[in-house]
C-alpha cells in the first residue's frame, strides 16, 4: 500500500478522551485489499477513538455507495453503506496469546510497548460487512423486478428442466407405493 502511514494512529501522543478520525476509501483501496466485484466505492468512514488508561474504545461509522453485481442477475446496481462497528482495543504484555484465546471478535490485544494503531484491515472488514448479504435489483414503479428479464427467463426455464429431471429420477419408485 503506498501511503500505509495514512491508516496508523499514533495513539501514545493523545490524551485521554475522545478523538475523531476521518478517512475516505476510494476504488484503489479495496483493489489493494483484493476486494473483485467492488467498484465504484466512495465510501466515507469517521472513526472515533476514546482513549482510556490500558484500553481504547474504537466506533467506526461507515457511510457511502458502491457498485455491486445483482446475485440473482448479474446486472450492476449501486448499493448504500451504512454500518456502525465498536472495536475494544486493550494494552496487555502478551498480545498474541491473548489475541488466540479471545472468542470475542470485538476485542483485540495490542502489546503496551505498541506505539502506532494500524486500522487499515478494520476499515476494510467494515466497509465490506456495510454492504447487505443480499444484493438484488429493486423493484420498479409497478412492483416488478428490475432485474435482467432475459437472465431471469434463463433461471425459469432451467428451474422446469431440474424439476422435471427430479419427478422422472423417482418415477419407478411409485410402484413400491402400490403395494
Amino acid at each position: 500500500m503506498a501511503n500505509k502511514r495514512a491508516f496508523e494512529i499514533a495513539f501514545v501522543g493523545l490524551k485521554p478522551g475522545v478523538h475523531q478520525f476521518n478517512y475516505d476509501l476510494d476504488d484503489k483501496f479495496f483493489a489493494e485489499k483484493g476486494a473483485e466485484d467492488f467498484t465504484n466505492a466512495q465510501a466515507n468512514v469517521k472513526l472515533s477513538l476514546e482513549k482510556n488508561t490500558g484500553f481504547m474504545l474504537l466506533k467506526f461509522e461507515i457511510g457511502g455507495k458502491a457498485d455491486v453485481s445483482c446475485d440473482r442477475c448479474g446486472n450492476p446496481l449501486t448499493m448504500d453503506l451504512w454500518d456502525e462497528f465498536k472495536v475494544v482495543v486493550k494494552l496487555v504484555d502478551n498480545p498474541d496469546e491473548m489475541n488466540m484465546n479471545e472468542e470475542d471478535p470485538d476485542v483485540f490485544y495490542i502489546a503496551r510497548t505498541e506505539s502506532h494503531l494500524e486500522v487499515s484491515d478494520w476499515l476494510y472488514e467494515f466497509a465490506m460487512l456495510s454492504v447487505p448479504t443480499q444484493r438484488m435489483c429493486g423493484e420498479n414503479e409497478r412492483g416488478g423486478s428490475k432485474c435482467n428479464n432475459e437472465v431471469l427467463e434463463k433461471l425459469k426455464q432451467m428451474e422446469v428442466k431440474e424439476e422435471h429431471n427430479a419427478n422422472t429420477l423417482w418415477k419407478g419408485l411409485d410402484k413400491f407405493k402400490e403395494n
